[in-house]
């Protein structure tokens, strides 16, 4: 009997005949792993980039001084106009602004303000308190935008490994510091 075993098993180990699809079987898991965790990291890399790119541009505005009052909402629309392939960019992007003190620095919290819309009911407000404090000629402010997104391909990649909220929503987060020129 056991001849009869050893005989089967070795004639099974000759047979070539599903070497590809064992082989396929192994390997296209993995191709497809590294092909939507790159398309995963294109779409994180550009959106980012995107941010940042509106982000300071506004920034650069701001800090000229040309005498035009901004407040969140038109700040977080002329990030939006400027950073145009962020989704839904409107309703996503939290803006913080802080004041820094310059002759007493103490760097600002590591935290920024993003909303974990997992936490809210339906039809409740989504945005939570943040700091926006204006500041006034030569004072030091800080800018700091969190986008959230929903990931390409949420539980499966590159996305399964970054972190996520509640909601399954990915953060980018950015930030710019300015100094208020006097008029």
């Amino acid at each position: 009997m056991t001849r009869k075993a050893f005989t089967f098993l070795r004639g099974f180990a000759r047979n070539e005949s599903a070497s590809m699809a064992i082989a396929a079987a192994i390997w296209i898991p993995a191709y497809l792993f590294l092909i939507i965790s790159s398309v995963e990291l294109g779409m994180w890399t550009a959106r980012h980039t995107m941010l940042e790119h509106g982000l300071d541009t506004t920034v650069r505005d701001v800090r000229l001084g040309t005498g035009t009052i901004y407040d969140r909402d038109s700040l977080r629309d002329t990030i939006c106009e400027r950073a145009i392939i962020l989704p839904n960019c409107q309703q996503n992007l939290m803006l913080e602004m802080v004041r820094l003190d310059i002759r007493n620095f103490t760097p600002p919290s590591s935290d920024y303000a993003c909303a974990d819309v997992s936490t809210y009911g339906a039809g409740d407000e989504v945005r939570p308190a943040v700091a926006f404090q204006y500041g006034r000629e030569n004072e030091l402010m800080l800018l700091r935008a969190c986008f959230q997104y929903e990931p390409v391909s949420p539980g499966f990649g590159l996305a399964e490994y970054l972190q996520t909220d509640g909601a399954g929503l990915l953060d980018l987060k950015s930030q710019a510091a300015f100094v208020h020129e006097p008029l």
